[in-house]
């Protein structure tokens, strides 16, 4: 599914194997615009195999004006038991700079929103860090709507592999568990 769209020079794409270091390029640009607290330990060979590997755990598609790339949307399935549908998590969208105001990202997300439609989703949907407020205003002029009854949790680095392993159940722990 690709799609031409504003004046005819905007061309949303599905991502190729040859993007790989274009995409991770933009990966890394996304995190320094929103101060990500952290480091990108991702490599293009990574986002290649995320994408293009044996066994592919995502999408991507590329927003190019007159040939040249100046945005991406990654994206993964996911499914709600509730729902009993499938669903779109949006993980990444980016446009450079000095295209924003230009409606690349709302394309990237029209395109998203016709994907999920297309495949009988019930959601798409996405994170945004708190502190970054234009991702922030730009989503809440689309009426996305902030999901007030849950809380993103995570288990990673030696908490995860503690737990894999079946080391530091607490006591409360064990009375929950029971």
């Amino acid at each position: 599914m690709s799609d031409v769209v504003t004046d005819g020079r905007l061309l949303i794409r599905p991502a190729e194997p040859r993007d790989a270091e274009m995409l991770h390029r933009f990966i890394v640009e996304l995190t320094e615009a929103e101060q990500y607290p952290g480091e990108v330990a991702a490599q293009p060979a990574d986002v290649a195999n995320a994408l293009f590997g044996d066994r592919p755990v995502a999408e991507a598609v590329v927003a190019d004006i007159a040939g040249d790339p100046v945005g991406f949307a990654l994206h993964y399935p996911t499914y709600s038991t509730v729902a009993g549908r499938p669903g779109i998590h949006l993980e990444d969208l980016y446009v450079r700079p000095e295209h924003r105001g230009d409606g690349v990202g709302r394309a990237l997300l029209a395109h998203l929103a016709r994907l999920a439609v297309a495949r009988g989703c019930g959601r798409l949907e996405w994170w945004v860090l708190r502190t970054n407020d234009p991702a922030l205003r730009f989503y809440r002029r689309l009426h996305a709507r902030t999901v007030d009854e849950i809380d993103v949790l995570r288990l990673d680095g030696p908490q995860l592999r503690a737990l894999a392993a079946g080391h530091h159940q607490s006591d409360a722990d064990t009375a929950v568990a029971q």
